[in-house]
């Protein structure tokens, strides 16, 4: 008995290609809205509980993964 593979289903992998980068879009921007909230409050909690260093490493690791995430495409 000869295998006969079956052809790839392309229309749902082209589905899959076309909302992959939206999930991706919306994930991104509950990460970045929850990391602005989170700044904002510690920030408003003063030099205390919050250094500015700390602040400025922050968005600079946010920065690092939205340019990864750009540069990616």
């Amino acid at each position: 008995m000869d295998d006969v593979s079956r052809p790839p289903v392309l229309a749902e992998d082209a589905l899959l290609g076309l909302l992959l980068p939206f999930w991706q879009l919306i994930i991104g921007a509950l990460v970045l809205f929850a990391v602005v909230v989170s700044i904002g409050r510690l920030a408003r909690r003063g030099p205390s509980r919050m250094s500015t260093a700390l602040l400025v490493t922050a968005a600079v690791i946010v920065g690092f993964a939205l340019l990864g995430v750009l540069l990616q495409g």
